[in-house]
């Protein structure tokens, strides 16, 4: 009997390199004329850690100036975004290559539970957005006995 094997068009691709992701790879074929608009464009990578009295959230955020950093808590929601404004300096007649991002960067975080949006921090420093977000008082979990 004959072994059945499910075939993977990328895994050809994907055993060259085995540290590229895919993401990477199809990024790269956005420049080719038959890819252009299916990129997604890139995304503000966090970290987000909890302890029993808050959430911290860490967003690396490069290049970017502090009032362009908008930070909104609603609930136990936490979104962050950032305009990405583009380098007068760089000549477009002679560019080879263009990679940086210039636009609209924008990370919604659901958390588990409810953030004291009063007692709230947010610092930016060296390109990193750093995020204390207390949880709200009562808010949490009740456990419910089965009678």
């Amino acid at each position: 009997m004959a072994n059945i094997r499910r075939y993977d068009p990328f895994n050809d691709i994907a055993r060259q390199d085995p540290f590229r992701g895919m993401d990477e790879i199809f990024r790269e074929m956005a420049g080719v004329p038959a890819w252009r608009g299916s990129e997604s464009g890139p995304r503000l990578r966090v970290d987000v850690t909890e302890s029993d009295q808050s959430y911290t959230v860490i967003a690396d955020v490069p290049g970017v100036n502090k009032d362009d950093i908008k930070v909104a808590v609603e609930g136990s929601q936490v979104t962050i975004s950032a305009q990405v404004l583009e380098d007068n300096n760089v000549n477009s007649t002679g560019v080879l290559r263009n990679e940086r991002f210039y636009g609209q960067l924008y990370r919604t975080i659901t958390l588990p539970q409810e953030v004291d949006d009063d007692a709230a921090e947010a610092k930016y420093e060296n390109g990193v957005l750093r995020l204390t977000l207390p949880k709200k008082q009562g808010t949490g979990a009740k456990q419910l006995t089965v009678q």
